[in-house]
């Protein structure tokens, strides 16, 4: 019983974590785009990267909050997030993703995954150095 506490509260947590990294991202490049001259297309590379690092994060968390399996905690976080904006597209747009799509979102849950393994092993350290 312990152990699916500790994963559904590890995949809460970063699942919150990457959505609140998220908001405060795109509140800031829309600032940005709307008080500068910068155009949307010069800023794709940067929120790219920002959806890696959030995702990287979330797993970081997830798995350090789990505290073991740390690759399945940070890949059902990833697996997670990926079917909450699908069905955001889905329903809001009423469209399905398209291959590039299908391809960041694989990419990001294995970069979650590898946040989740480091977020284990970062914690295991703490609690053995303690």
């Amino acid at each position: 019983m312990e152990e699916s506490k500790n994963v559904g509260g590890g995949i809460l947590y970063g699942l919150i974590v990457i959505f609140v990294l998220a908001i405060v991202c795109s509140l800031i490049i829309s600032l940005l785009l709307t008080f500068t001259s910068l155009q949307e297309s010069s800023l794709q590379f940067v929120v790219t990267a920002i959806s890696f690092v959030s995702l990287f994060i979330g797993g970081f968390v997830s798995g350090g909050k789990g505290k073991q399996k740390g690759w399945l905690l940070g890949g059902l976080t990833g697996l997670i997030y990926s079917l909450i904006i699908f069905l955001f597209q889905y329903l809001g747009h009423d469209s399905l993703f398209d291959t590039q799509q299908m391809i960041y979102h694989i990419c990001f849950i294995l970069t979650a995954m590898m946040g989740g393994i480091l977020g284990v092993n970062m914690s295991n350290k703490s609690r053995t150095a303690a």
